[in-house]
């Protein structure tokens, strides 16, 4: 493969990707218009988020990178004290510039 057709193929790819997760969300809102949600599928719904950043960052909880683990470190107290975007953000970045600054 030349680098055009890879990079065809990557850009194909993230297109792709973001179609199928704008999908699942447009899925979800249509299927459930309309209806009434019980409370325990409400905190099933309310608790979705906070799972999938487990599922993110649980790579991290074995690491053997400094950097990662006190990335890790600093998501884990965000979230307990912070709402998910705010966590999100603060854990993206901090991983970013540790990375960048510890070897």
């Amino acid at each position: 493969m030349d680098a055009h057709t890879l990079n065809v193929l990557n850009v194909l790819t993230i297109v792709l990707m973001a179609l199928v997760t704008y999908l699942t969300r447009v899925l979800g809102f249509v299927s459930l218009r309309g209806r009434t949600l019980s409370p325990r599928m409400m905190t099933v719904l309310q608790a979705a988020p906070g799972c999938v950043l487990i599922s993110v960052i649980a790579p991290d909880f074995v690491s053997n990178r400094p950097a990662d683990l006190l990335a890790l470190a600093v998501t884990l107290l965000a979230a307990s004290r912070l709402p998910l975007l705010p966590t999100v953000i603060l854990g993206v970045l901090t991983s970013g510039v540790l990375r960048h600054v510890m070897p």
